[in-house]
């Protein structure tokens, strides 16, 4: 089976993963990767045995299929060239700096008749999975996301500091939330402050929907410790999930009561199952599963969520 010839554009952090991801994917063909620290690229390229780029345009002009992983306010500049060669994206989240670049993305996707996934990983974490299995209906969610402050870079910011914490950490939980729950949000209550970078670095919101269900979201990247769990409370069922270790509880009331149990999870490397869903997806052109328009769709209440600290704290 003839492979499909991926690239990726940015090979920081976490888009090194990218390229490590797709370099053993047998579907794949990592043709090579782009960086503007040459250096880098060139190191990520020999450690997966593919080349590395000096002109992006020579990457794209190989390539169906890229992976769009440098800074958020370069996503839209990055993503409109490459979608004019019809190629088909994955780009990481947030989708992009602002809802106009965003909704220009996915109108130009539709136009040129290219798939465009965006990268909200935890989709892929196999606790969705029971998650999703075990929903009925939601009443109360509460998430708590925590990261230390990111490392300092050579002639850079932090990565993910261009952008408020809640574009950066908080956008993955917004998105499961409008996911499962399901319904507009009728009401936003938002508190946020910067502490080491220009925008905010820990925030919290409460979402209340038309459907009455509430959800209370706590994003930090000022904390000592990391954390990533999720909560959710229906009707005589309560989840207690954690992303990170990939583990969960089930809390029941049966007819002798509170009945707990550990949730059944077979763990996975999250972003190994999002890059091998988008592939799958170029190959069937089958519809992602974070679509553009669901990643514009969490963007425009990231970006309420960050107007309602601003304007109206608290």
């Amino acid at each position: 089976m003839e492979r499909l010839k991926v690239g990726v554009f940015g090979v920081g952090s976490l888009g090194r993963h990218h390229a490590r991801i797709y370099a053993a994917n047998e579907a794949v063909d990592l043709v090579g990767v782009f960086d503007l620290d040459a250096a880098r690229a060139g190191e990520v390229a020999h450690e997966h045995g593919t080349v590395s780029f000096e002109d992006p345009c020579d990457l794209a002009a190989r390539i169906e299929a890229a992976s769009v992983v440098v800074p958020t306010d370069r996503h839209h500049d990055v993503a409109a060239e490459l979608l004019r060669r019809k190629i088909h994206l994955l780009v990481e989240k947030p989708i992009s700096s602002t809802t106009a670049q965003a909704e220009a993305m996915v109108r130009m996707a539709q136009e040129q008749g290219v798939i465009m996934q965006v990268g909200h990983v935890e989709r892929f974490n196999p606790v969705m999975d029971y998650l999703e299995a075990n929903l009925t209906q939601p009443r109360f969610i509460e998430v708590t996301r925590l990261a230390p402050y990111p490392p300092r870079r050579e002639g850079a910011a932090p990565r993910g500091t261009e952008v408020s914490v809640v574009l950066d950490l908080m956008i993955h939980d917004l998105e499961i939330i409008m996911h499962i729950v399901r319904s507009p949000v009728r009401e936003i209550h938002a508190i946020g402050v910067p502490v080491l970078s220009p925008t905010e670095d820990i925030a919290n919101v409460r979402l209340v929907f038309e459907s009455g269900c509430v959800a209370n979201v706590t994003a930090s990247r000022i904390s000592r410790e990391r954390m990533r769990k999720l909560r959710v409370f229906q009707e005589e069922t309560y989840l207690s999930l954690d992303y990170m270790n990939q583990t969960g509880q089930l809390l029941r009331k049966t007819a002798s009561g509170i009945v707990a149990a550990e949730v059944p999870i077979e763990k996975r490397e999250p972003l190994a199952a999002e890059l091998d869903a988008f592939v799958q997806c170029v190959l069937s052109r089958r519809t992602p599963v974070v679509t553009g328009e669901h990643a514009s769709n969490a963007l425009k209440l990231a970006v309420e969520i960050c107007r309602t600290i601003r304007e109206r704290p608290g």
